[in-house]
Parts: structure tokens; C-alpha cells; sequence
């Protein structure tokens, strides 16, 4: 565990890993068996980081892809199965929309992750990371875009999520090659080393992951002409 970390950006972080839990499992309709599954990988990766397994960090490919690779795989097999298909198109666009709401909190702690000298200033508001403008925008995507049981305005809804993704794909790049991996291209002095440590795996194993597959389902719900699921519809003038 990271030493020099005050308590409150433990317990802010953890709480907002809770918050995304419960945003994600809500906005499905399997909701004990996504729950489980989530608690499930959440455990694993904390007692891999717990054990200081992703604390070697001079292997090719890296230990760390462990933490993010399986749950990419899984996220491939939804786009590409039927019953992955099935179950992107029954998650409520509302609740996964209002999801994004995360970042805010995220971006406070790798704030303060910074100060303690975990992670380097690209990494937060102050450097490179413009991610937590999704986050901030994320309520604004909620009540504008949606009406009731429709969603009244499906362009803007669009780009806004393929504008949010574009902002977490760059934060992930620039996290990537901060980490003292062999291809580390930033951040020397300071490098990207508080996601090998518990808690703060969950960044990138559960929290980024889970933004990421949020976009990508509604990007696909939004681009699809015959959306009716869930409760959710599109106003004809908006198509």
C-alpha cells in the first residue's frame, strides 16, 4: 500500500468506486449477476496489487496487463455475441449517461495523488488531463438530452460521448506511458506509480474501464436507427 497517502483521498476514492458500482449495476438489468461479477474482479485485483505483484514493473509485456487486459477482452465479447449484444442494448442510456459523473472525484484524487508525489502533473486538470470537463458536462447530458421516456436529442447526445472518450483515451495514453514500464516516454522524476498499489488498481481496472464501456455502448445504442429498449426512445425529430 502507498505510504504518505492522507486517509480522505483513500476513502474519497474508494466511495467513488462504490459510486460507479452502483451507477453501472443499476443502469443493467442482470443486476445481481453484473454486481457480482464486478465484486468479483474488483477482489482479484485488489489482492493481486495487495500481494505487490504489478510492483515489478521491468517485464515485457508488462505485469500490470492483467489488470486491464481481461476485462478488454470482455468488453470485445459483448460487442461481438449475441447475448453480449442483448445485454448492451437493455443498459438505460439515463443512468449510464449520469455515470460520467465520476471523473469529478476521480480528478480530485489524482490531484491530490500528485501532491503526494504518486503520479505525475500530466496526469491531472493542471497538466494534460482535460478529463473531469466529461465528468462536469455529464449532468448537463442528463437533463438536456433526455425527456421523460425519450431521448430528445440524440446528436448532441453523440457527440458528447464520442468528445468524452476522446478526452479518457488521452488521459490513458498519457498514464500509460508515464508508468515505469519499459516504454515509459514521461515523467521520469515523477512517474505514474500509485495505480500498481491498493486501492488505486481500481482506477484503471474497474473505473476506466467501466467509462470506457459506457461510451462504446452508447455510441453503438445512438448510432442504431431502431432503439427502442429499456424505456428509452427517440423523439421523431430528432431522428
Amino acid at each position: 500500500m502507498l505510504t504518505g497517502i492522507p486517509i480522505y483521498v483513500t476513502v474519497i476514492f474508494i466511495a467513488t468506486v462504490l459510486l460507479t458500482l452502483y451507477l453501472f449495476v443499476t443502469s443493467t438489468k442482470n443486476k445481481i449477476i453484473v454486481l457480482v461479477t464486478c465484486l468479483a474482479w474488483l477482489g482479484i485485483q485488489g489482492l493481486i496489487a495487495s500481494s505487490g505483484f504489478y510492483q515489478i514493473t521491468n517485464s515485457i509485456p508488462p505485469r500490470f496487463a492483467l489488470a486491464v487486459v481481461p476485462a478488454l477482452l470482455l468488453i470485445i465479447l459483448f460487442f461481438v455475441t449475441r447475448g453480449g449484444k442483448k445485454f448492451i442494448d437493455n443498459i438505460n442510456l439515463r443512468t449510464i449517461t449520469l455515470l460520467s459523473v465520476v471523473r469529478i472525484p476521480v480528478e480530485l484524487v489524482l490531484y491530490w495523488l500528485f501532491v503526494t508525489k504518486a503520479i505525475p502533473q500530466l496526469m491531472t486538470f493542471t497538466g494534460r488531463n482535460f478529463d473531469i470537463l466529461a465528468g462536469i458536462t455529464a449532468p448537463i447530458m442528463y437533463f438536456a438530452c433526455f425527456k421523460n421516456t425519450h431521448i430528445s436529442n440524440r446528436k448532441l447526445l453523440l457527440t458528447w460521448n464520442i468528445i468524452s472518450l476522446l478526452l479518457l483515451l488521452n488521459i490513458v495514453i498519457n498514464a500509460v506511458l508515464a508508468a515505469p514500464f519499459p516504454f515509459q516516454q514521461f515523467a521520469f522524476d515523477q512517474p505514474n506509480i500509485a495505480i500498481l498499489y491498493f486501492p488505486f488498481v481500481w482506477l484503471p481496472s474497474f473505473i476506466v474501464v467501466i467509462v470506457f464501456f459506457s461510451h462504446l455502448i452508447s455510441i453503438r445504442r445512438l448510432t442504431r436507427k431502431n432503439l427502442n429498449t429499456n424505456g428509452i426512445q427517440f423523439e421523431m425529430n430528432n431522428e
